[in-house]
């Protein structure tokens, strides 16, 4: 280090001139302590006037001894934290000795208002707070992907099913979809929030099963930090993401027995402060009716969420659609998968008609799609399916010799429809097809739309 004195920085008016226009305050001392200059800014961050600094010890300002040690050992300070007495501000400072023949002649501390920075960092930190909440609303808002002309089928009992969904979605209450596995509950809940007044509001999801109740507990109302991870951040609540929109609870039967009464009071809170505006749909494919007489759920979260039920007929109940649903499936598989799949044998549609499904409509996408992604035919072969679906090896026949007529009718009509479609033009490539007349063909789609065929 270049060695100089104190007198001869002092002396320096070019370099004293060059320090009264720096912000941070400059304080210069001799060896002893002393205070033989001051800077502009160090009355502006302390408040104390030159008369009382000059030849002033700079202990009476700070009250510290931490600089004694510099002063004796000649080793820099950084970031030294101080406080100044007579109006107890807060500074940061650094301090660096003045050399001269090997000597400590004195210091230069430069210090600035740590109170004033301390602040800034504050209000860049809430900022930035604020800024991570918005970017995990940002992330975690969507929006309804079906409607409800994504269920397909033309049965009574499905017509039923979809007709009670669309009146109570036009109200503004909670709603129940009670169904089995595979049956199409998000499919549903998805399209009931389409066509309710909130569709142009968020559609969130959440899945009950196998959330711990500290985990739940983050999802639905936020935290400082993720409990999985351990790592600072904070996390948005959904219920805060969802203000204005629906939330969709699946496998709501799952819900953690702890959870359950923080989230009735929720529900009942919003309905009497409507400090939060979120419209709740539940599923499941449990009788949560005997599981609140077991005491697995709570009695009055069931009355709750249950204000509008809506019940989704299994597959085996409305087998009259499978036609149409086999067809469906391997148009969207043709164009996942690039292949040009025409339909099944009349083997393999008998082998699906005699399966019972306890998997559904997603049990029948699967099977259909294992298939497909196995072989290459034009017409999916009932050997195809024993050979790749392990399920369909204990499927018994049904004998076509012996088949009644009537019913022999009613699938040729079926997939008839399911392949030309259900258009007037459709109805008129059907009966041609079937060879008989257009009005022929509306009296028997009449008639097997009235009965519960296949139940």
């Amino acid at each position: 280090m270049e060695q100089v004195c104190v007198e001869c920085v002092l002396r320096q008016e070019d370099l004293l001139s060059a320090l009264n226009l720096l912000e941070e305050a400059v304080v210069i001392i001799d060896n002893k302590g002393a205070i033989k200059y001051v800077n502009s800014a160090f009355a502006n961050i302390t408040g104390i006037v030159e008369s009382e600094k000059i030849d002033e010890s700079i202990y009476d300002f700070v009250g510290e001894r931490t600089l004694t040690k510099m002063l004796e050992t000649g080793e820099p300070i950084f970031n030294y934290h101080t406080t100044i007495i007579k109006n107890n501000i807060e500074v940061v400072s650094n301090v660096t000795p003045i050399m001269l023949n090997q000597k400590i002649t004195g210091a230069v501390i430069v210090f600035k208002n740590y109170t004033t920075e301390k602040s800034l960092i504050d209000q860049i930190q809430e900022n930035m707070l604020k800024i991570k909440k918005l970017n995990d609303k940002i992330n975690q808002v969507t929006t309804s992907k079906y409607t409800f002309q994504d269920v397909h089928g033309n049965s009574k009992i499905l017509k039923k099913s979809l007709q009670n969904a669309e009146r109570h979605a036009k109200k503004d209450y909670n709603i129940l979809i009670k169904g089995e596995y595979g049956t199409g509950k998000t499919l549903f809940a998805h399209a009931i929030h389409n066509i309710s007044s909130r569709k142009n509001n968020p559609f969130l999801q959440v899945n009950c099963k196998g959330i711990s109740e500290r985990m739940m507990e983050c999802e639905l109302w936020g935290c400082t930090k993720e409990y999985y991870s351990k790592k600072h951040k904070y996390k948005v609540g959904k219920f805060e993401i969802a203000h204005g929109g629906t939330m969709f609870f699946n496998e709501i039967s799952d819900l953690n027995i702890g959870i359950q009464q923080k989230f009735l009071n929720m529900l009942q809170k919003m309905e009497i402060e409507k400090s939060t505006d979120v419209r709740v749909i539940a599923a499941t494919n449990r009788d949560l009716p005997k599981l609140v007489s077991e005491g697995k759920f709570s009695h009055d979260l069931y009355y709750c969420l249950s204000t509008g039920q809506v019940n989704i007929p299994s597959l085996k109940e409305r087998k009259e659609d499978l036609s149409m649903l086999i067809n469906n499936s391997i148009i969207k598989l043709n164009k996942k998968l690039h292949k040009k799949v025409k339909g099944l044998s009349k083997n393999a549609e008998e082998l699906l008609h005699c399966y019972n499904w306890p998997g559904n409509v997603k049990e029948l996408e699967d099977v259909i799609e294992k298939v497909m992604l196995k072989v290459d035919e034009n017409f999916l072969s009932k050997d195809s399916f024993i050979q790749h679906v392990s399920q369909f090896k204990n499927v018994p026949s049904r004998d076509w010799e012996i088949i009644p007529i009537d019913e022999i009718e009613q699938i040729m009509i079926q997939k008839a429809i399911a392949k030309f479609g259900d258009s007037v033009e459709g109805k008129r490539r059907a009966a041609r097809a079937l060879n008989i007349s257009l009005a022929t063909l509306y009296n028997k789609l009449k008639k097997i739309r009235t009965t519960d065929y296949y139940r």
